[in-house]
């Protein structure tokens, strides 16, 4: 079975496609929300979910059909597509979904990748307090400095580095991508790029904890922006957050 099913006529060729690990507070998922719902990006594909917990449920402002695990996010005249993820990978087809996951982006014609996500807050050393947000340059990747990830290598954000040992399992195992507590599969998804990787590709990483955080959401969403140089005239909040986000309130009278 296909991993990747257009349901519009969109190409990502050319296009920076952002990827949102589910991590830490949900903070990618929220600030890809906010990227989708300010640049007006309409779904153009889903992705096979044989490897995430299942999940469904209604699409944003009513919209016909059903809201899937893994979707792509994009316009014609937009310089971006997102792959929103909304549930996390299965334990035993992590990796298979990272593989499957790298081989569209390998085949997709994107002109670069930004991988972003969350890290625990409570694992920074002082330093680290300066800034809510790091990044990453995969080991490998091409030269940044004149594709569409150049203001990397501009913007004053600080290179991410952990204060946890990395290797913290077999030396088969060993990575040089740093250990990201919360960060859910960021670090196996840099991990795993080839050594012919031929896609310019980074991370972005916020410190949070888990709460309410939309503000957190909307400074990563404006770092991504601020990085890919994108306009966004007002930053607009999906209509389900309304409702969605922490459910519906509490019936007042349960109290007295």
């Amino acid at each position: 079975m296909a991993f990747y099913h257009p349901i519009d006529h969109f190409s990502t060729k050319g296009k920076v496609l952002i990827v949102p690990v589910v991590s830490v507070a949900n903070v990618a998922q929220l600030a890809a929300d906010l990227l989708i719902a300010s640049l007006s990006l309409h779904r153009v594909g889903i992705f096979d979910p044989r490897s995430l917990v299942p999940v469904v449920g209604a699409r944003e402002d009513d919209l016909p059909g059903v809201t899937t695990p893994l979707e792509l996010f994009g316009r014609d005249d937009a310089n971006i597509a997102v792959i929103q993820q909304r549930s996390p990978a299965l334990k035993s087809s992590k990796q298979e979904f990272v593989e499957s996951l790298l081989e569209f982006i390998r085949t997709s014609g994107a002109s670069a990748v930004l991988v972003i996500g969350g890290v625990d807050m409570s694992n920074r050393t002082d330093p680290q307090m300066l800034t809510p947000t790091c990044q990453i340059v995969p080991p490998g990747t091409p030269d940044l400095s004149s594709g569409p990830l150049a203001a990397l290598t501009t913007l004053p954000i600080p290179v991410y580095t952990s204060p946890v040992s990395q290797f913290l399992h077999a030396d088969a195992e060993r990575t040089i991508i740093p250990f990201i507590p919360g960060g859910g599969l960021s670090r196996r998804i840099l991990s795993s790029l080839s050594d012919t990787w031929q896609i310019p590709t980074a991370c972005l990483l916020q410190y949070v904890m888990e709460g309410d955080n939309r503000a957190d959401a909307q400074l990563m969403a404006a770092v991504v922006s601020k990085v890919l140089q994108v306009d966004v005239p007002y930053w607009k909040q999906p209509s389900s957050w309304g409702h969605g986000l922490f459910g519906t309130p509490h019936d007042q009278t349960l109290y007295g």
